[in-house]
Formats: structure tokens, C-alpha cells, sequence
């Protein structure tokens, strides 16, 4: 990987914008020496460079090799705290954790009373937004001062604040393990995607009892509440069940239209839940719901009904970008779709430094996906071998396996069947290595592997035969994925009918949703 991917000074100094870029030379000003300070000449330098480049940097300000290091570091923290003082960057955790700093150092010089005015004030914004987790480190705080500053009604004080941590303490401890078991189970999810047979539906079933925690959700506050949707969407994921995950996405969501401040306490939280809803919609295939969804999520993001910065824009073009595709999907509209996907590779550079290489690929599928149902198989081809390509790539198993079925359809749609053999060799031994080698992959090889030997007036019965044979597979419980990330069944169909993928897909979504 090239070192301007890598190096963290540089990428920083690129996310800047105009302003915070100005706001930092003026706060770098007030530091003392101005522009004579390397910090500030290594600022210019990098700011100037298009990547990152050590011997230009050497060349054009007076730090030697050995100072660099320290240099970069030092400027690294002064940007941070530059952006710290910015009130577009405040946000309450910031704002309490400001005040927690303040009132260690009242406390530090002996100024007891005033620190635990200030805590009181930082604890009561804190509780006010259900930060259990930052109230019971005030709480903490709190009784540490207090046993300093001695009063008459120290007792009662101590038996309040007492109360307050115990129960401040359960909260965060309950919030600990669901966000513990709601993390965990992401990760399932990312590594492994759906259960693929009854001994992996059973471990994560064992796994999810045994590390749910006994709750009362009447005793549960707003954040305790989201952490164990969160936990049971995952859930209703991975085992499969698409209508369960919808409810606790809705769910999920609906926190938000109950206590709307929090879409800008949270703004994380609300994208990800609304993007969730998306996806279980979209594995429903309930395109009515999912359509009128999209378009409140995009009139969300036009209202500017909740605080956006870098990070948050950034998953609004995530979540909104791959839910529009998704549209095209579930309409069969891949030739209007593909004229969408020039669109989507300019925001993708755009925000290349604040996305993670796994969604970009996820990306790259459905492009392949959507030319494969527009019929153009090489550009298919040409982005599932971007995939495949990539050997750092951290994308669920599941997928990986699944575009090279796809390469496979592909190569022989595209009349590129002089390596098919080999390819599909290589594609046999990868699910085998990944334990992915389930009926419906094996039936779709077997397929591919013998049509050399059938003769042509014989393909559309040989299609006919496999059509069969897959689609007692569409509500098998472990088997019925493989439809979820490669519509075989309409490819099929369109193979028998003599007509176009999309013309299958349209006319299923206009008999589905009349």
C-alpha cells in the first residue's frame, strides 16, 4: 500500500477544510515563533503536497531526517486541538468531558466547592442525554471530592451519591454486556454472514441465549433500549429470519421518532438504523416499504435534520448510495442502473480516505451484478475481478464465494469459455477451503463443468432440468442465501424464455407489487 494511503499526519491534514485550515494558522500563531515553528512550515508543506512525499518535505523546511518523527507527531496533536475548539467538532460527550477536565483542576488547586458545582452541572447534561456510562465516572469523581469537603450534610450526601453509583453502575454494566453482545455478534455477521446449516444455527443460537442478560425493558432507558434491538437485529440476521430483523430495525428506528434529539447526539446511530430498516426491507423484497422509505431517508439528509459532519457524511453516501442500487434491484432496472454507477465511483473517490475497503467492494458486486442483469458481461466481469483480485480483502466469506459463481456465469454468458475449465477448478477448491461448497453451488458447477458436453438443441432442456432442481431450494432455511446474492432462478428462466435477466426480474416485480 502506498505511503499516502498510510500516513496519518497527511490524510488529517487533506480531510481539513477551508476554514478549520485557517482557524489552525491562527490558532498556530498564538503559539509563539509563527511560520519559524517547523510545525507550522511541515503544515504548509503537506498541505501543498498532492501525496505524501518525505524528501520534499526535508527539501522545503528545515527539519532534519532525525526531527521528522517528533515533528509530525507534534503537529499531529496541535491539528487535533486546533479542531478541538471548534464548535462545528463539540458535541455534548465533548462538552462533559470538557467539564470533568475543569473540574479535576479546581479540584486539583483545593477549590472543592466549585469542582462539585461543575459536576453537578456536567452530570445533569450527562443524565439528561442517557450517558450512564459518562454520569458514573462524574459520580466517581464526585465522591472523591466529596470526602475532602467536609459539611454538616455530608451523610445524606454520601448516601445519594451512594444510590447514584449503584445505580449508575448496574446501567453501565447492562449496557456493557448489550453492546458487548451486540458487537459480537456484528462481527459474526461481517466474518461469516448467514448460518449455512443446523450446526451453525444451533452454535449461534446457544451463543445468543447465553450472553443475552436478563432485562426488564420497563427498567430501560433510551441507550439500553438501542443496544438490545441492535443485539436481536444481528440475531434475526444471521439465523436468517429477514422479518424478525425488520421489526427490530423499525424498532430501532422508531427511538428516533420518539426522542428526535437524539438524531444529533446520535447521528451514527440513527444512519445505521435507518440503513438496517433499508436492508431488511430489501431482503423481504417489500419494494412498496422500502421505496417510501428510501425517500424519507433521502429527504432526512436534504432537511439537514441532524447534525453532519465528515464521518456522518460519509456513511449518508454509504448507506444512501447502496439503498438506491438496491432500488434498481428490486425494480429489475439494471440498464437505468448502470447509468447510476459513474455517479457512484465520483462519490466513492471523493470519499476514498473515509470509507473502509470492504464496502467499496461490496460496491464493486453490486456493479458486477447489476452489468450481469443488463446483460453486459465483461464490464460484470471486469469488477468481480476487482474482487477477486483483492487478496487484503476483509469481506464475508460468504460473498467472496459467491462472486466467483457469479465469474463463473459471467465468463460463459460472455462466451469466454477457453479458461472455464480451469476457473471453475480454481472456484471448486476456494469454496471447498471455505467451507461454502453447499447444494445449490454444487448443482450450479456440475451445470457449468458439463455443458461442453451437451449439444446445443439440447441446452434449453439442460436449463429446464437445473430451473428444477434449484427452485425446491428458494424456502429452504440454509440453502435459500444462495438466491440472495445471485438470482440463479431468474437467470434461469431467462435461459428457457430466450429473453433478457431484466425482463424476468421487471415482470416478477410488477406481479409481486400490483
Amino acid at each position: 500500500m502506498s505511503i499516502e494511503k498510510t500516513d496519518a499526519l497527511f490524510l488529517l491534514v487533506k480531510s481539513l477544510t477551508k476554514s478549520e485550515k485557517r482557524q489552525f494558522k491562527l490558532y498556530a500563531g498564538r503559539l509563539g515563533g509563527n511560520s519559524e515553528k517547523n510545525f507550522i512550515a511541515l503544515f504548509t508543506v503537506l498541505d501543498k503536497l498532492v501525496e505524501f512525499d518525505e524528501k520534499e518535505i526535508l527539501l522545503k523546511t528545515n527539519i532534519k531526517k532525525q526531527q521528522l518523527s517528533n515533528s509530525k507527531a507534534h503537529l499531529y496533536r496541535q491539528i487535533l486541538v486546533s479542531l478541538k475548539l471548534n464548535p462545528i467538532h463539540q458535541n455534548v460527550k465533548m462538552q462533559v468531558r470538557e467539564q470533568l477536565d475543569f473540574a479535576t483542576i479546581l479540584y486539583n488547586k483545593g477549590l472543592h466547592k466549585q469542582s462539585l458545582k461543575v459536576l453537578d452541572k456536567a452530570k445533569g447534561i450527562a443524565l439528561a442525554n442517557e450517558d450512564s456510562i459518562l454520569a458514573f465516572s462524574i459520580v466517581e469523581l464526585e465522591k472523591v471530592v466529596e470526602s475532602q469537603y467536609i459539611t454538616r450534610s455530608l451523610s445524606s450526601r454520601a448516601d445519594d451519591l451512594i444510590l447514584q453509583s449503584k445505580d449508575l453502575g448496574e446501567k453501565t454494566l447492562m449496557l456493557s454486556k448489550l453492546s458487548n453482545l451486540s458487537l459480537q455478534l456484528y462481527s459474526m455477521l461481517l466474518k461469516k454472514g448467514y448460518v449455512s446449516n443446523d450446526k451453525d444455527f444451533e452454535e449461534v443460537r446457544s451463543f445468543f441465549r447465553a450472553s443475552l442478560p436478563e432485562y426488564n425493558i420497563k427498567k430501560f432507558g433510551v441507550i439500553e433500549k438501542l443496544y438490545l434491538y441492535k443485539a436481536y437485529l444481528w440475531y434475526s440476521f444471521i439465523v436468517q429470519d429477514f422479518v424478525s430483523g425488520y421489526r427490530y430495525a423499525q424498532k430501532w428506528v422508531d427511538l428516533f421518532y420518539y426522542n428526535p434529539e437524539m438524531k444529533k447526539t446520535n447521528p451514527v446511530f440513527y444512519l445505521k438504523g435507518i440503513n438496517y430498516l433499508l436492508e431488511a426491507l430489501f431482503l423481504v423484497q417489500h419494494l412498496t416499504k422500502f421505496r417510501s422509505t428510501l425517500n424519507f431517508f433521502e429527504e432526512e439528509l436534504n432537511n439537514q435534520n441532524f447534525l453532519l459532519n465528515e464521518n456522518t457524511e460519509s456513511l449518508a453516501f454509504l448507506y444512501l448510495y447502496l439503498n438506491k442500487i438496491n432500488l434498481y434491484f428490486l425494480e429489475g432496472n439494471f440498464k437505468q442502473g448502470i447509468n447510476f454507477i459513474p455517479e457512484v465511483l465520483d462519490e466513492i473517490e471523493s470519499h476514498r480516505s473515509k470509507i473502509d475497503e470492504h464496502h467499496v467492494m461490496v460496491f464493486y458486486y453490486k456493479f458486477a451484478s447489476m452489468y450481469f442483469g443488463a446483460s453486459d458481461y465483461e464490464k460484470s466481469i471486469f469488477y468481480l475481478e476487482k474482487i477477486i483480485r483483492n487478496k487484503q480483502l476483509g469481506m464475508r466469506e460468504d460473498l467472496l464465494c459467491f462472486t466467483r459463481i457469479l465469474n463463473l456465469i459471467a465468463h460463459y454468458e460472455a462466451g469466454m469459455d477457453q479458461n472455464l475449465e480451469a476457473l471453475i477448478k480454481s472456484t471448486y477448491k476456494f469454496l471447498i477451503k471455505m467451507n461454502e461448497l453447499h447444494l445449490v453451488q454444487q448443482k450450479i458447477i456440475s451445470f457449468l463443468r458439463n455443458l461442453s458436453n451437451i449439444y446445443p438443441h439440447e441446452l434449453k432442456n439442460a436449463f429446464k432440468e437445473l430451473h428444477g432442481e434449484l427452485k425446491v431450494f428458494e424456502n429452504h432455511p440454509y440453502e435459500k442465501r444462495s438466491f440472495m446474492y445471485l438470482d440463479i432462478i431468474s437467470w434461469l428462466e431467462s435461459k428457457i424464455d430466450n429473453v433478457s435477466v431484466e425482463s424476468i426480474i421487471r415482470k416478477k416485480s410488477r406481479i409481486q407489487y400490483k
